[in-house]
């Protein structure tokens, strides 16, 4: 099942984004659950939220992997949204 994971960072938490960096990336490697990834980049060219992209079995791990997110545990977000999503197009 993919489902689309799109978080909002909280207003003045890049330095806490930063922080984490390596920890999210190397959460993202070990659980090999994400197809694609990157930043939302707010009008200064800032990173200000995720958009992951997971291949998990269903809602319950998606929601399992987004609690665990590093950047989560950090208490980057502002908001996460998980939605169900089907790849048509790439």
């Amino acid at each position: 099942m993919l489902i689309a994971l799109i978080a909002r960072d909280k207003p003045d938490h890049l330095q806490t984004r930063l922080d984490n960096r390596d920890a999210h990336l190397a959460y993202i490697n070990d659980t090999g659950a994400v197809a694609q990834a990157g930043p939302l980049l707010d009008q200064d060219g800032n990173m200000a939220g995720s958009l992951v992209i997971l291949d998990v079995e269903d809602m319950a791990a998606g929601e399992a992997w987004a609690e665990n997110d590093p950047y989560n545990k950090a208490g980057l977000f502002e908001a996460v949204e998980l939605i169900t999503w089907k790849k048509v197009i790439g």
